[in-house]
């Protein structure tokens, strides 16, 4: 039979290991969480209304690669990425380094401003909650946008190679409309998770779901529309 530790410090060291373990079991329960919010996300989203501190980071891991992940899908698809390489110095290596950057970036700017606009939609019809939670939302709804780079980066890179990035080139035309296409569908699956999440976890009635998503939406337009006002 093993002795029990007597020592504090054994003690302590032994609730530490306890302590880590039992953080390390939840995060991989939330990483296997991921791809139920594609095929069940009602069950990913009640479990979201869990406030226990240790869960509640548990899920900072896959969030963090889902936010990244769709903030490199994002930025594919904006103007400004289509004539990254009008640079000549600029190489496959170094436009790779930079949409990674660019997708931490964009990824991590997004999921803190759209999580704050959604709380502030949630708080608008009544909602009592703390906005990491929202954010949280965002970050799993957001997973269909982050997977649609499965699809539109082997089509960008096969389909038209350095002239997706290349001011000019043979992408400028019906073949970037398709890609962009393809992106928005994936946003919009995103956008209809996003308002089951709502939904689920702040347990909203539609009626409430559709005000704080048009709340929110208000409060981007707002953002968008000030800075050139001025």
């Amino acid at each position: 039979m093993s002795e029990k530790p007597s020592k504090p410090g054994a003690i302590a060291d032994t609730e530490a290991f306890s302590g880590s373990d039992a953080a390390q079991a939840r995060v991989r329960r939330w990483w296997r969480l991921v791809p139920r919010v594609l095929t069940r996300p009602v069950e990913v989203f009640v479990a979201l209304r869990e406030d226990d501190e240790t869960d509640v980071e548990a899920r900072s891991e896959p969030i963090l690669a889902i936010v990244i992940v769709a903030g490199m899908a994002g930025i594919l698809l904006t103007p400004a990425w289509g004539t990254l390489l009008d640079e000549e110095s600029l190489d496959w290596l170094v436009l790779a380094v930079v949409t990674f950057i660019g997708g931490l970036l964009y990824g991590a700017a997004g999921y803190f401003l759209l999580g704050l606009v959604v709380w502030l939609g949630a708080r608008g019809v009544g909602v009592d909650t703390h906005a990491r939670k929202a954010r949280q939302i965002v970050g799993f709804a957001a997973l269909p946008l982050a997977l649609s780079i499965v699809i539109t980066l082997p089509a960008i890179v096969l389909a038209f190679g350095s002239d997706w990035f290349r001011t000019g080139g043979s992408d400028d035309g019906s073949g970037r409309v398709i890609v962009v296409s393809v992106g928005l569908a994936f946003a919009l699956w995103s956008l209809g998770l996003l308002a089951v999440g709502l939904r689920t976890t702040f347990e909203l009635p539609w009626r409430g779901v559709i005000g704080a998503l048009a709340l929110a939406g208000v409060i981007v337009a707002a953002i968008a529309v000030v800075p050139s006002a001025l």
